[in-house]
């Protein structure tokens, strides 16, 4: 009896040491999603947006100009650059992350347009800062940066002129 219980003391120490080494996992906060106002009409800041998406090779999903969605296929990119998958103990996670982006286009009163960014991210694979080889699981969600949103819409508004 004695034994069964010290060696099931002994192997629950040892689990929660090896957790210790490898860090507590520490999310990311997510942004709340992007909404601007581009000072042009619908059809000039549509017409925008794909130009936009062209020029950055986004792949898409759908593209629905009477509802006004464009939704981007899932691509890959660089943890760190669109996508903040937070942190194992002290160490930013490093890899790659894969990416989508929903946009919800509205034209509004006062002749303007409204525009909302979602963004869904999780890593691919991932490594506890710069070290190491790349490891698929688990999957971490990840939040935007908001640097894509930042350029899309930066591009968006030098291509309408305002």
């Amino acid at each position: 009896m004695m034994t069964r219980q010290g060696g099931a003391i002994i192997g629950l120490l040892s689990v929660s040491l090896l957790a210790g080494c490898g860090g507590k996992y520490i999310a990311p906060l997510a942004p709340p999603p992007p909404r601007e106002e581009i000072p042009a009409s619908y059809d000039l800041t549509w017409g925008a947006l794909i130009q936009s998406l062209a020029k950055e090779n986004v792949p898409l999903r759908a593209v629905a100009k009477d509802s006004g969605v464009i939704a981007s296929d899932r691509f890959v990119t660089p943890i760190g650059v669109y996508a903040d998958c937070g942190r194992l103990g002290d160490a930013l996670l490093e890899g790659e992350a894969v990416v989508a982006f929903t946009l919800f286009v509205l034209p509004n009163q006062s002749g303007g347009t409204e525009l909302q960014i979602n963004a869904k991210m999780q890593s691919r694979a991932y490594r506890k800062g710069s070290s190491g080889s790349l490891k698929r699981q688990p999957v971490f969600q990840c939040a935007s940066t908001g640097r894509w949103e930042a350029n899309l819409v930066d591009s968006v508004r030098r291509l309408v002129g305002k």
